[in-house]
């Protein structure tokens, strides 16, 4: 029956998407169908689980799937790699200067638009239940919460570079060069100079 193989092909994948249901020739109404049933469970737009089945990073699976071109930035990259206390209302996203800026009804995002190396330096891509996490290295987190210490705060800012040195998710010759190429040096090497 197509129920079970729909099954088997969360179970296997983690997330599925209507696509997904090609391979086995079942139609894509099958997905709200079987969520209206309490078999699946709708994580974002067009995206489905198992009911029972809690991605680890189900908030982030939402943004990676909304906003694909985007790239987790300042502090949803720091709650992304526990380097923070903060537990942001919004999700922040970075998108290249140019682009269109997106919508989505279910998450509230904060845009931030960078352009050249600002966007392309330090992307981590992480798979989680089969999509794509665009994140900010934990080095490169740091240089841009400096970089908009003005819109989370210099705390924040001091706060992150503290803990991804403490965790050692960062060292602090990243940082450096992080902070040389985004033009934060001069702005960072008291900061860094003070850590022991």
């Amino acid at each position: 029956m197509l129920t079970d193989e729909i099954i088997t092909l969360a179970k296997q994948r983690g997330v599925i998407r209507a696509a997904d249901l090609k391979e086995i020739g079942a139609s894509r109404t099958l997905l709200p169908y079987l969520a209206k049933k309490g078999v699946l469970r709708r994580v974002t737009r067009g995206a489905y689980v198992l009911a029972d089945h809690i991605p680890e990073h189900e908030a982030f699976l939402e943004v990676a799937t909304a906003v694909p071109h985007g790239v987790l930035c300042l502090l949803s990259a720091l709650q992304f790699h526990e380097i923070t206390t903060q537990m942001p209302l919004q999700a922040w996203v970075a998108i290249e200067r140019g682009r269109h800026e997106p919508t989505c009804a279910r998450i509230p995002l904060r845009i931030v638009k960078f352009s050249g190396p600002a966007f392309t330096d330090g992307i981590e891509e992480h798979e989680a239940d089969g999509v794509t996490i665009r994140v900010y290295s934990p080095a490169k987190t740091v240089v841009d919460c400096f970089k908009f210490r003005n819109r989370i705060g210099l705390d924040i800012a001091r706060e992150a570079l503290l803990d991804a040195l403490d965790q050692k998710k960062a060292t602090r010759d990243d940082i450096w060069c992080y902070a040389k190429r985004c033009r934060m040096s001069r702005v960072m090497r008291p900061y860094l100079e003070m850590v022991p």
